[in-house]
């Protein structure tokens, strides 16, 4: 892989330099770890799974279940130094998904809330493998001469990502080697070098956006990687808030972040609560007096959010990708970006719309294949264009604009169509307001479920609501029926997935339950 050539080269020529850095929950706690002792730690795992797949007889799939943490970082890089197949399985999955990704794998790796959150799957009824914990300060300390030649030159599967099916278990989705390769070096053209001088994550490394940006775009730059810690502190953690979160921005200084939309509103709420501009903005949120590089996606956000952030001196450039293009296809960055879209095509990167609408996708990033069909799954044609089941536009310029999703369109018993997307992200542009999810297919009227903070009254909240409904989308857009209801970690953890999306199946649950409906199959 020309990426993990690049990485190693950088880092050997920086060994004193700061590779990960954890900013611990105590005020300014940091714990260090530089290059030099870092790559001493890859070189050691590495030997160890060559070992591991000369006595399993060829390739190995090995789970990554680990918070984030020097320890994730040390095992994804061994892995693809080794030619494994990496399998990371997210913390904050429930036993169910847990077992349909264990139950493929050979062997885990593991940190120390990873064995913890292995004993809890147990305790439900799901058998590990054998599971190896990693500690990066005593593999640095092995000794012997370091070699970090890549195993395997040609093409292979190097991860299954997870990502949401139909059922409870996740697809697993077959990334390509060459394919991160290509994506990297597209996204890496697009930058000014330096620009991930300081990476902070807030979410798990276990999404495959997160590792693309917080580990590969930054170890390429010679960067270094800035972890929360504990892992409770990620969003998407039951219970997290991105205003929870929002001093560590400070305490970490970031040069750059990738962020779901839930933290960029969190941002522009406390830009709007301070009259500071300039370098006093920047200090007072990132703790530096330039702004943070910020990319964003996952989820539409309001454009008046981004002007107004833009007018600060914080833009926000919006991308759009899938895990099938091995994340990022489209991008909006600095000297070519426009608000209300999410870019044009990476460099690799092309794109057209089918007759009805759907964008369409060709790139050398395409993934190869799932490891279980679904229903959900992603089709690519004899021509090789992917069928990415999002609804777009595509301007005279080649931006892209994502207006919905083909099996989230909304067509009103009266006929009308509506794309939920947009309409929840004007609604969460409330600064009450967590979350959004509009239904209305082949119903006379919008509902709306509203997630709001404990502190706010929900009949107010509900009067505002409607208001801004009434004030900022048409009659066939606004929420007609409003269901209220405070944010709690147990409805986050059973109607939300781990990347935020909405489980509408399980929300359209309760709003029939506030309302006193006949249960009904949930409409988009």
């Amino acid at each position: 892989m020309r990426l993990i050539d690049h990485i190693v080269a950088v880092g050997e020529a920086r060994p004193d330099a700061v590779m990960v850095e954890v900013l611990d929950a105590a005020p300014g706690a940091r714990r260090s770890h530089r290059w030099r002792e870092m790559l001493d730690a890859v070189s050691a795992l590495r030997a160890w799974l060559i070992d591991k797949q000369g006595a399993a007889g060829g390739g190995l799939r090995v789970g990554l279940v680990m918070a984030n943490s020097p320890e994730w970082v040390a095992a994804d890089l061994a892995l693809l130094l080794s030619g494994s197949v990496e399998v990371p399985i997210p913390l904050a999955f429930s036993a169910a998904q847990a077992r349909s990704l264990l139950e493929h794998v050979d062997l885990c790796l593991v940190d120390g809330p990873g064995q913890a959150r292995l004993r809890g799957w147990a305790e439900a009824g799901v058998a590990a493998p054998r599971c190896v914990p990693v500690d990066v300060d005593a593999l640095s300390r092995r000794g012997g001469p370091r070699d970090l030649t890549p195993r395997r030159r040609q093409d292979f599967i190097c991860k299954i990502i997870h990502t949401s099916g139909t059922t409870s278990a996740p697809k697993g989705v077959k990334i390509r080697a060459l394919g991160v390769d290509d994506l990297v070096e597209a996204l890496r053209r697009e930058v000014r070098p330096g620009t991930y001088a300081r990476y902070l994550s807030m979410v798990p490394l276990s999404l495959l956006i997160e590792q693309v940006t917080g580990i590969y775009m930054t170890l390429s730059d010679g960067g270094t990687l800035v972890l929360l810690s504990p892992p409770s502190l990620l969003l998407g953690t039951p219970g997290t808030t991105a205003k929870a979160i929002l001093p560590y921005l400070r305490l970490a200084r970031p040069s750059a972040m990738t962020l779901p939309p839930a933290m960029v509103e969190a941002i522009d709420g406390s830009c709007q609560a301070t009259d500071k501009r300039g370098e006093a903005l920047f200090q007072q949120l990132f703790g530096r007096d330039e702004p943070a590089f910020i990319g964003c996606g996952g989820a539409p956000i309001a454009p008046d959010v981004l002007s107004r952030l833009a007018r600060r001196g914080l833009p926000v450039y919006e991308g759009y990708g899938l895990s099938e293009n091995s994340s990022v296809a489209t991008w909006n960055v600095p000297g070519k970006a426009r608000i209300g879209t999410v870019g044009r095509p990476l460099e690799h990167v092309e794109v057209k719309l089918g007759a009805d609408g759907e964008l369409l996708i060709r790139s050398s990033s395409l993934f190869a294949g799932y490891t279980s069909a679904d229903p959900s799954s992603c089709v690519v044609d004899p021509e090789g264009w992917l069928h990415t089941g999002d609804i777009a536009e595509i301007d005279g310029d080649g931006f892209v604009r994502i207006t919905g999703r083909k099996k989230n369109l909304i067509i009103t018993a009266s006929g009308r169509n509506v794309s939920p997307a947009w309409v929840e992200s004007r609604y969460r542009s409330l600064d009450f307001v967590e979350e959004a999810v509009i239904f209305g297919d082949r119903l006379e009227k919008i509902h709306g479920l509203f997630l709001v903070e404990d502190h706010v009254d929900p009949a107010a909240a509900r009067a505002a609501i409607d208001d801004f409904g009434r004030r900022h989308l048409s009659e066939v857009e606004r929420a007609a029926e409003i269901v209220v209801l405070k944010s709690t970690p147990e409805l986050h953890r059973h109607c939300f997935t781990i990347t935020g999306r909405p489980i509408r199946a399980e929300l359209w649950k309760r709003v029939t339950l506030e309302l006193g409906l006949e249960e009904s199959s949930c409409p988009a």
